[in-house]
């Protein structure tokens, strides 16, 4: 379902506060199929993105070491090296 979703465990640095909370924005839309916020869908998405991002910052710290490294950067890591 959310195949754009960017590999963060065994990044090196390892993932970013704002990596993880970018992912967990791309996630928290697709399956909300919101492409746009208003006032009525901001406080539950807002929550929904907090409680995602932080069981994200769990399972990536929870989780052994990845023996090789993702295929791929995150987005802001490639834009960050385009600038």
């Amino acid at each position: 379902m959310c195949r754009n979703i960017t590999v963060l465990r065994g990044l090196e640095p390892a993932a970013t506060d704002q990596e993880i909370f970018a992912a967990a924005q791309q996630y928290v839309r697709k399956v909300g199929g919101l492409t746009g916020l208003s006032s009525t869908t901001k406080p539950a998405f807002d929550k929904a993105v907090a409680a995602v991002a932080a069981a994200t910052t769990t399972l990536l710290a929870e989780l052994p070491d990845r023996r090789v490294p993702p295929p791929t950067e995150p987005p802001l890591r490639r834009l960050a090296a385009t600038d």
